[in-house]
Protein backbone atom coordinates (compact mmCIF):
# COMPACT_ATOMS: atom_id res chain seq x y z
CA UNK A 1 0.00 0.00 0.00
CA UNK A 2 1.42 3.31 -0.96
CA UNK A 3 1.83 5.81 1.41
CA UNK A 4 -1.01 8.99 1.13
CA UNK A 5 0.55 11.37 -0.89
CA UNK A 6 -1.36 14.22 0.95
CA UNK A 7 0.47 13.56 4.07
CA UNK A 8 3.63 13.30 3.27
CA UNK A 9 3.84 16.74 0.97
CA UNK A 10 2.20 18.72 3.51
CA UNK A 11 4.41 17.10 6.76
CA UNK A 12 7.41 18.17 4.01
CA UNK A 13 6.50 21.70 3.44
CA UNK A 14 6.64 22.32 6.97
CA UNK A 15 9.50 20.85 7.15
CA UNK A 16 11.07 22.88 4.30
CA UNK A 17 9.97 25.83 5.40
CA UNK A 18 11.77 25.63 9.25
CA UNK A 19 15.25 24.06 7.31
CA UNK A 20 15.45 26.98 5.37
CA UNK A 21 14.61 29.50 7.97
CA UNK A 22 17.42 28.05 10.75
CA UNK A 23 19.91 28.32 7.38
CA UNK A 24 19.00 31.84 6.76
CA UNK A 25 19.28 32.99 10.18
CA UNK A 26 22.69 30.85 11.22
CA UNK A 27 24.51 32.38 7.67
CA UNK A 28 22.98 36.16 8.04
CA UNK A 29 23.15 36.39 11.92
CA UNK A 30 25.92 33.16 12.38
CA UNK A 31 23.26 31.68 15.21
CA UNK A 32 23.62 28.20 16.90
CA UNK A 33 21.44 25.87 15.72
CA UNK A 34 18.89 26.40 18.57
CA UNK A 35 19.02 30.13 18.24
CA UNK A 36 18.81 29.91 14.60
CA UNK A 37 15.38 27.28 15.17
CA UNK A 38 13.94 29.41 17.82
CA UNK A 39 13.85 32.42 15.27
CA UNK A 40 12.05 30.17 13.04
CA UNK A 41 9.47 28.89 14.78
CA UNK A 42 8.78 32.60 16.37
CA UNK A 43 8.91 33.97 12.95
CA UNK A 44 6.56 31.40 11.29
CA UNK A 45 4.38 31.25 14.40
CA UNK A 46 3.86 35.19 14.10
CA UNK A 47 4.14 34.89 18.09
CA UNK A 48 6.23 38.04 18.40
CA UNK A 49 8.89 37.25 21.11
CA UNK A 50 12.06 39.34 20.84
CA UNK A 51 14.94 38.18 19.01
CA UNK A 52 17.90 36.55 20.23
CA UNK A 53 20.05 39.83 19.56
CA UNK A 54 19.19 42.86 17.16
CA UNK A 55 18.41 41.59 13.62
CA UNK A 56 21.33 43.10 11.01
CA UNK A 57 20.57 44.72 7.71
CA UNK A 58 21.17 41.34 6.18
CA UNK A 59 18.88 39.56 8.99
CA UNK A 60 16.22 42.03 8.23
CA UNK A 61 16.25 41.54 4.44
CA UNK A 62 15.84 37.68 4.99
CA UNK A 63 13.47 37.92 7.68
CA UNK A 64 11.26 40.41 5.58
CA UNK A 65 11.26 37.79 2.62
CA UNK A 66 10.83 34.91 4.55
CA UNK A 67 8.39 35.98 6.57
CA UNK A 68 6.30 37.34 3.41
CA UNK A 69 7.13 33.56 1.41
CA UNK A 70 6.73 31.61 4.28
CA UNK A 71 3.70 32.87 6.47
CA UNK A 72 0.96 32.12 3.41
CA UNK A 73 2.45 28.52 2.53
CA UNK A 74 3.45 27.62 6.41
CA UNK A 75 -0.30 28.07 7.60
CA UNK A 76 -1.82 26.43 4.46
CA UNK A 77 0.16 23.52 4.73
CA UNK A 78 -0.80 23.50 8.23
CA UNK A 79 -4.70 23.42 7.96
CA UNK A 80 -3.96 21.12 5.03
CA UNK A 81 -2.02 19.02 7.41
CA UNK A 82 -4.64 19.33 10.38
CA UNK A 83 -7.76 18.49 7.95
CA UNK A 84 -6.17 15.35 7.08
CA UNK A 85 -6.10 14.06 10.55
CA UNK A 86 -9.45 15.25 12.14
CA UNK A 87 -11.37 14.51 9.07
CA UNK A 88 -10.21 10.74 10.15
CA UNK A 89 -7.88 10.06 6.91
CA UNK A 90 -4.67 9.73 8.72
CA UNK A 91 -6.84 6.98 11.14
CA UNK A 92 -7.93 5.41 7.93
CA UNK A 93 -4.70 5.04 6.59
CA UNK A 94 -3.17 3.63 9.69
CA UNK A 95 -6.17 1.01 10.04
CA UNK A 96 -5.66 0.00 6.93
CA UNK A 97 -1.64 0.03 6.85
CA UNK A 98 -2.04 -2.18 9.72
CA UNK A 99 -4.21 -4.95 7.64
CA UNK A 100 -2.30 -4.91 4.92
CA UNK A 101 0.72 -5.64 7.69
CA UNK A 102 -1.51 -8.56 9.25
CA UNK A 103 -2.61 -9.82 6.30
CA UNK A 104 1.39 -10.33 4.57
CA UNK A 105 1.17 -13.19 7.33
CA UNK A 106 -1.73 -14.98 6.96
CA UNK A 107 -2.67 -18.08 5.03
CA UNK A 108 -4.80 -20.72 5.24
CA UNK A 109 -6.84 -18.97 7.12
CA UNK A 110 -10.73 -18.59 6.96
CA UNK A 111 -13.27 -15.53 5.34
CA UNK A 112 -16.46 -14.61 7.14
CA UNK A 113 -18.63 -12.70 4.73
CA UNK A 114 -21.38 -10.74 6.75
CA UNK A 115 -20.52 -10.10 10.71
CA UNK A 116 -24.03 -10.20 12.31
CA UNK A 117 -25.15 -13.15 14.51
CA UNK A 118 -24.40 -15.73 12.27
CA UNK A 119 -21.06 -14.52 11.76
CA UNK A 120 -20.19 -13.87 14.85
CA UNK A 121 -21.00 -17.08 16.24
CA UNK A 122 -18.63 -18.65 13.73
CA UNK A 123 -16.34 -16.55 14.25
CA UNK A 124 -16.12 -17.25 18.31
CA UNK A 125 -15.81 -21.16 17.57
CA UNK A 126 -12.94 -20.06 14.84
CA UNK A 127 -11.43 -18.13 17.73
CA UNK A 128 -11.50 -21.32 19.88
CA UNK A 129 -9.77 -23.67 18.14
CA UNK A 130 -7.28 -20.81 16.93
CA UNK A 131 -7.85 -20.73 13.58
CA UNK A 132 -7.29 -17.43 11.65
CA UNK A 133 -9.98 -15.45 10.14
CA UNK A 134 -10.87 -11.89 8.10
CA UNK A 135 -14.13 -10.52 8.22
CA UNK A 136 -16.27 -8.61 5.87
CA UNK A 137 -18.87 -6.30 6.69
CA UNK A 138 -20.64 -2.94 5.13
CA UNK A 139 -21.61 -2.33 8.72
CA UNK A 140 -18.50 -0.87 10.88
CA UNK A 141 -21.22 -1.33 14.07
CA UNK A 142 -20.79 -5.49 13.81
CA UNK A 143 -17.44 -4.76 14.22
CA UNK A 144 -18.19 -2.48 17.07
CA UNK A 145 -20.05 -5.23 18.80
CA UNK A 146 -17.25 -7.94 18.73
CA UNK A 147 -14.57 -5.73 19.84
CA UNK A 148 -16.57 -4.66 22.52
CA UNK A 149 -15.60 -8.69 24.50
CA UNK A 150 -12.63 -8.73 22.28
CA UNK A 151 -9.63 -7.46 21.98
CA UNK A 152 -8.65 -8.14 18.21
CA UNK A 153 -10.15 -8.54 14.84
CA UNK A 154 -8.84 -9.05 11.24
CA UNK A 155 -11.80 -7.04 9.52
CA UNK A 156 -12.67 -5.14 6.34
CA UNK A 157 -15.00 -2.64 6.19
CA UNK A 158 -16.44 -3.10 2.02
CA UNK A 159 -19.37 -5.21 0.31
CA UNK A 160 -18.31 -8.90 -0.37
CA UNK A 161 -19.46 -9.00 -3.86
CA UNK A 162 -16.92 -6.83 -4.64
CA UNK A 163 -13.44 -8.77 -5.93
CA UNK A 164 -11.48 -6.50 -5.01
CA UNK A 165 -12.54 -6.68 -1.37
CA UNK A 166 -12.09 -10.40 -1.45
CA UNK A 167 -8.81 -10.43 -3.18
CA UNK A 168 -8.07 -8.10 0.02
CA UNK A 169 -9.06 -10.36 2.25
CA UNK A 170 -6.36 -13.26 1.11
CA UNK A 171 -9.31 -15.11 -0.99
CA UNK A 172 -6.44 -16.70 -3.43
CA UNK A 173 -4.67 -18.16 -0.14
CA UNK A 174 -7.60 -18.64 2.17
CA UNK A 175 -9.31 -22.45 2.79
CA UNK A 176 -12.43 -21.72 3.62
CA UNK A 177 -15.36 -19.26 2.86
CA UNK A 178 -18.19 -18.89 5.18
CA UNK A 179 -21.47 -16.57 3.51
CA UNK A 180 -23.53 -15.37 6.42
CA UNK A 181 -25.34 -12.51 4.45
CA UNK A 182 -29.26 -12.46 4.54
CA UNK A 183 -29.50 -12.26 1.21
CA UNK A 184 -29.24 -15.60 -1.20
CA UNK A 185 -28.35 -13.42 -4.47
CA UNK A 186 -25.47 -11.92 -2.61
CA UNK A 187 -24.40 -14.71 -1.54
CA UNK A 188 -24.88 -16.44 -4.62
CA UNK A 189 -22.62 -13.81 -6.38
CA UNK A 190 -19.74 -13.88 -3.90
CA UNK A 191 -20.12 -18.10 -4.38
CA UNK A 192 -19.72 -17.48 -8.39
CA UNK A 193 -16.76 -14.57 -7.69
CA UNK A 194 -15.18 -16.66 -4.89
CA UNK A 195 -14.73 -20.57 -6.93
CA UNK A 196 -13.23 -18.33 -9.70
CA UNK A 197 -10.75 -16.48 -7.43
CA UNK A 198 -9.75 -19.97 -5.79
CA UNK A 199 -11.11 -22.96 -7.34
CA UNK A 200 -9.72 -25.37 -4.05
CA UNK A 201 -11.13 -22.69 -1.34
CA UNK A 202 -13.96 -24.62 0.44
CA UNK A 203 -17.27 -22.71 0.00
CA UNK A 204 -19.57 -22.64 3.38
CA UNK A 205 -22.98 -20.81 2.78
CA UNK A 206 -26.17 -19.64 4.39
CA UNK A 207 -29.56 -19.91 2.70
CA UNK A 208 -32.54 -17.74 3.06
CA UNK A 209 -34.86 -20.10 1.02
CA UNK A 210 -34.83 -23.92 0.29
CA UNK A 211 -35.31 -22.60 -3.47
CA UNK A 212 -31.90 -21.18 -3.18
CA UNK A 213 -29.76 -24.61 -2.16
CA UNK A 214 -29.50 -25.99 -5.48
CA UNK A 215 -28.56 -22.68 -7.21
CA UNK A 216 -25.82 -21.74 -4.40
CA UNK A 217 -24.75 -25.72 -5.23
CA UNK A 218 -24.41 -25.19 -8.60
CA UNK A 219 -22.29 -22.14 -8.29
CA UNK A 220 -20.13 -24.20 -6.78
CA UNK A 221 -20.66 -23.73 -2.91
CA UNK A 222 -19.22 -27.07 -0.95
CA UNK A 223 -22.19 -27.12 1.64
CA UNK A 224 -25.07 -25.00 2.37
CA UNK A 225 -26.66 -24.41 5.33
CA UNK A 226 -30.58 -23.43 6.21
CA UNK A 227 -30.46 -21.98 9.40
CA UNK A 228 -34.60 -21.82 10.34
CA UNK A 229 -34.51 -25.79 8.81
CA UNK A 230 -31.64 -26.54 11.67
CA UNK A 231 -33.49 -24.66 14.11
CA UNK A 232 -36.76 -26.07 14.08
CA UNK A 233 -34.94 -29.72 13.96
CA UNK A 234 -32.78 -28.67 16.85
CA UNK A 235 -35.83 -27.84 19.05
CA UNK A 236 -37.82 -30.83 18.14
CA UNK A 237 -34.85 -33.39 19.40
CA UNK A 238 -34.88 -30.77 22.52
CA UNK A 239 -38.50 -32.66 23.24
CA UNK A 240 -37.46 -35.97 21.45
CA UNK A 241 -33.72 -36.51 22.70
CA UNK A 242 -32.94 -34.39 25.42
CA UNK A 243 -29.82 -35.87 26.74
CA UNK A 244 -28.25 -36.30 23.00
CA UNK A 245 -28.92 -32.49 22.34
CA UNK A 246 -27.32 -31.73 25.54
CA UNK A 247 -24.31 -34.01 24.60
CA UNK A 248 -23.93 -32.33 20.84
CA UNK A 249 -24.27 -28.99 22.90
CA UNK A 250 -21.25 -29.50 24.79
CA UNK A 251 -19.23 -30.28 21.59
CA UNK A 252 -19.29 -26.20 21.17
CA UNK A 253 -17.92 -25.55 24.82
CA UNK A 254 -15.00 -22.96 25.42
CA UNK A 255 -14.25 -24.96 28.59
CA UNK A 256 -11.00 -27.34 29.34
CA UNK A 257 -13.37 -30.13 29.70
CA UNK A 258 -15.84 -29.19 26.89
CA UNK A 259 -16.28 -32.75 24.58
CA UNK A 260 -14.63 -31.53 21.18
CA UNK A 261 -14.94 -33.74 17.77
CA UNK A 262 -11.99 -33.54 15.54
CA UNK A 263 -10.55 -35.18 12.73
CA UNK A 264 -6.92 -36.32 11.54
CA UNK A 265 -6.50 -36.67 7.87
CA UNK A 266 -3.45 -39.19 6.74
CA UNK A 267 -1.35 -36.47 5.68
CA UNK A 268 -1.31 -35.02 8.88
CA UNK A 269 0.41 -38.30 10.53
CA UNK A 270 4.60 -38.47 10.89
CA UNK A 271 5.98 -40.91 8.64
CA UNK A 272 6.29 -43.13 11.63
CA UNK A 273 2.51 -43.74 12.52
CA UNK A 274 1.40 -43.74 8.26
CA UNK A 275 -0.28 -47.11 7.74
CA UNK A 276 -0.48 -47.96 11.14
CA UNK A 277 -3.22 -49.42 12.81
CA UNK A 278 -5.62 -47.14 15.11
CA UNK A 279 -4.20 -48.99 18.44
CA UNK A 280 -0.97 -47.58 17.42
CA UNK A 281 -1.59 -44.35 16.42
CA UNK A 282 -4.38 -43.38 18.77
CA UNK A 283 -4.56 -45.59 22.27
CA UNK A 284 -0.82 -46.56 22.25
CA UNK A 285 -0.34 -42.52 23.56
CA UNK A 286 -2.60 -42.95 26.66
CA UNK A 287 -3.71 -38.86 25.51
CA UNK A 288 -7.85 -40.29 26.51
CA UNK A 289 -9.07 -39.40 23.13
CA UNK A 290 -11.29 -42.19 21.54
CA UNK A 291 -11.62 -42.94 18.02
CA UNK A 292 -15.40 -42.81 17.13
CA UNK A 293 -15.34 -43.53 13.39
CA UNK A 294 -12.80 -42.93 10.26
CA UNK A 295 -13.90 -42.05 6.75
CA UNK A 296 -12.13 -44.39 4.26
CA UNK A 297 -10.89 -43.93 0.70
CA UNK A 298 -14.53 -44.20 -0.82
CA UNK A 299 -15.44 -41.16 1.32
CA UNK A 300 -18.20 -43.52 3.20
CA UNK A 301 -18.12 -43.12 7.51
CA UNK A 302 -17.79 -46.45 9.72
CA UNK A 303 -18.65 -46.33 13.06
CA UNK A 304 -16.82 -47.39 15.67
CA UNK A 305 -14.00 -49.37 13.21
CA UNK A 306 -12.10 -52.25 15.53
CA UNK A 307 -8.73 -50.86 16.93
CA UNK A 308 -6.81 -53.20 14.23
CA UNK A 309 -7.92 -51.48 11.88
CA UNK A 310 -5.37 -50.00 9.49
CA UNK A 311 -5.13 -45.81 8.55
CA UNK A 312 -4.24 -45.78 4.71
CA UNK A 313 -3.82 -42.73 2.21
CA UNK A 314 -6.70 -40.81 1.88
CA UNK A 315 -8.29 -41.81 4.66
CA UNK A 316 -9.57 -40.12 7.72
CA UNK A 317 -9.66 -40.47 12.02
CA UNK A 318 -12.28 -39.38 13.95
CA UNK A 319 -11.77 -38.55 17.40
CA UNK A 320 -13.94 -37.53 20.59
CA UNK A 321 -11.93 -35.91 23.78
CA UNK A 322 -11.71 -32.84 26.25
CA UNK A 323 -9.84 -29.81 24.64
CA UNK A 324 -7.26 -30.53 26.66
CA UNK A 325 -6.97 -34.77 25.08
CA UNK A 326 -7.02 -33.03 21.91
CA UNK A 327 -3.93 -30.88 22.57
CA UNK A 328 -2.07 -33.37 24.27
CA UNK A 329 -2.85 -36.09 20.83
CA UNK A 330 -1.37 -33.04 18.85
CA UNK A 331 1.27 -32.54 20.62
CA UNK A 332 2.01 -36.32 20.44
CA UNK A 333 1.81 -36.46 16.86
CA UNK A 334 4.44 -33.69 16.33
CA UNK A 335 6.87 -34.99 18.32
CA UNK A 336 6.61 -38.52 16.75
Amino acid sequence: MKKPITLVFWFGTILLIIVVGIIGFMLTEHYNFLDALYMTVITIATIGYQEVKPLTTNGKIFNIIFIVSSFTIFTYALSRLTRYMVSGELALYLKNRKLMNAMEHISNHVIICGFGRNGQQAAKILRQHKTDFVVIDNDENHFKEWLEDHTSLISILGDATDDEVLIKAGIQKAKALLLTLPTDADNVFIVLSARSLNPHLQIISRAGQKSAVKKLKTAGANHVILPDKIGGAHMATLVSKPDVIEFINNLWGDEADAINIESIDYNMLPDSLKDKSIQDIIYAPKTGVNCIGIKDKEGRFIINPSPDTIIQAHMKIMLLGTMHQMSSMKAYLEKA
